[in-house]
């Protein structure tokens, strides 16, 4: 799957990631959903590397699970750094 594929998965896991960690993330919607694609791309990323592979097609489970993992590790982060302040 190549770049733009990651990006409408990554908004698909920024509604998953607003759904599962809401007050995690501040922000709003705009946020989670720019987090969800950074954390996509991440995801397929290190997926490729790990699976030394392209990670096929928009349907596979790997592609989604690596994809919203991606996505909570990236929202995490973000929340960890602007709890900070």
């Amino acid at each position: 799957m190549g770049f733009f594929g990651f990006i409408i998965l990554g908004l698909i896991v920024g509604a998953i990631v607003k759904a599962v960690m809401p007050g995690k993330v501040g922000g709003g919607w705009v946020t989670s959903i720019i987090l969800g694609v950074v954390g996509a791309i991440v995801g397929g990323w290190i997926g490729s590397l790990i699976f030394n592979t392209d990670l096929g097609s928009f349907f596979d489970l790997r592609t989604w699970l690596l994809a919203i993992v991606g996505g909570l590790v990236v929202a995490a982060a973000y929340g960890a750094i602007r709890g900070r302040k």
